[in-house]
């Protein structure tokens, strides 16, 4: 939770996952994948494979990234799909769920539906905010209101949307809301503020999962922040064992919890940071790598302009700690 710049347009939309022209299902790329090796898989030739996602013969696929499977035959109606979805790169797992997607095997799309101006919904591969929003019978502009979006940027595949004027008040819009930049900064006098404490593995995923979050997940950001160190600053002033910024440490205390976080608590650090995954996780529909990134980033600023190449390395590295921790 200590990156401070966004990218410039152009870059953006190249970290983003292409247009699925006409997608069958969905496959998450392996290490070591090509499209060639992809293509051969599905009886497809690399051309057809490409042309399906909008990408040239020779682009380099990334791990984590998804590509469009289309038909062998003519598309079958009510499959295809277009639209612009940023997807979580640079992590050699899935969802975390242990199905196809985190094996690098494909996953079936589920069929368009309909959608009421009530309820939620988790953002698929190949929907746009339009799509999404003439279905729910809402204008663009109320569904981006809703949920705190902007109404031209990317969606995240995994994202849950909010319909009805929901979206104000749970914890998935509280992660849209989340402080970045300046906000997140906060004052330098502002708590938390650092002791001479370390925590423990154990105590790090007792309270994670006394807040529903995975505790390998939570030990896994603990460590890649801080090695469990509440002592520790970082050159951008974040804090303590999940190293969280002042200003974002006033924004959980205000937004995630009815009970006032300790500021001299290497606990409460570790409660602090472990509610902002909660809420993380809430807004991407379950994605431990999306909540890491989200974590790292922050939440809008990857909804907007797509993962910056720190992130992704922070992410692979969180994801490989996960699993050292006995995550899945």
């Amino acid at each position: 939770m200590r990156i401070r710049t966004v990218l410039p347009l152009a870059t953006a939309v190249a970290l983003v996952t292409p247009a699925i022209a006409s997608a069958n299902f969905l496959h998450v790329v392996s290490p070591g994948e090509s499209l060639a090796s992809v293509a051969a898989t599905d009886g497809l030739s690399v051309a057809q494979l490409a042309a399906a996602n909008g990408i040239s013969l020779s682009t380099p696929l990334v791990a984590g990234s998804t590509l469009g499977i289309p038909p062998r035959g003519p598309a079958s109606p009510g499959v295809a799909t277009t639209g612009r979805v940023s997807t979580a790169v640079g992590s050699t797992v899935g969802d975390g769920d242990g199905d196809g997607d985190d094996r690098g095997t494909s996953a079936a799309v589920a069929p368009v539906q309909t959608y009421s101006a009530s309820g939620s919904y988790v953002v698929r591969g190949g929907d746009t905010l339009s799509a999404i929003a003439a279905r729910a019978g809402m204008t663009v502009a109320q569904l981006a209101a809703d949920n705190g979006l902007n109404p031209n940027s990317y969606l995240i595949s995994g994202t849950v949307l909010r319909f009805g004027g929901r979206g104000a008040a749970g914890p998935a819009a509280a992660s849209v809301s989340q402080p970045v930049g300046a906000p997140a900064q906060g004052s330098p006098a502002g708590p938390p503020y650092l002791t001479p404490q370390r925590v423990t593995a154990a105590q790090v995923g007792s309270i994670a999962a006394a807040n529903g979050v995975p505790p390998s997940l939570a030990k896994a950001i603990g460590w890649q922040e801080s090695g469990f160190n509440n002592g520790l600053v970082s050159s951008a002033d974040a804090r303590g064992v999940m190293q969280i910024l002042p200003g974002t440490w006033q924004w959980i205390n205000s937004s995630l919890t009815r009970t006032p976080l300790s500021p001299y608590s290497a606990n409460d650090n570790v409660r602090g940071g472990v509610l902002l995954l909660h809420s993380l996780l809430q807004a991407t529909g379950g994605s431990p790598s999306l909540a890491a990134a989200g974590y790292y980033q922050g939440l809008p600023s990857v909804q907007r302009h797509g993962l910056l190449p720190s992130t992704q390395r922070y992410v692979k590295d969180v994801m490989s700690l996960t699993s050292s921790f006995g995550g899945g």
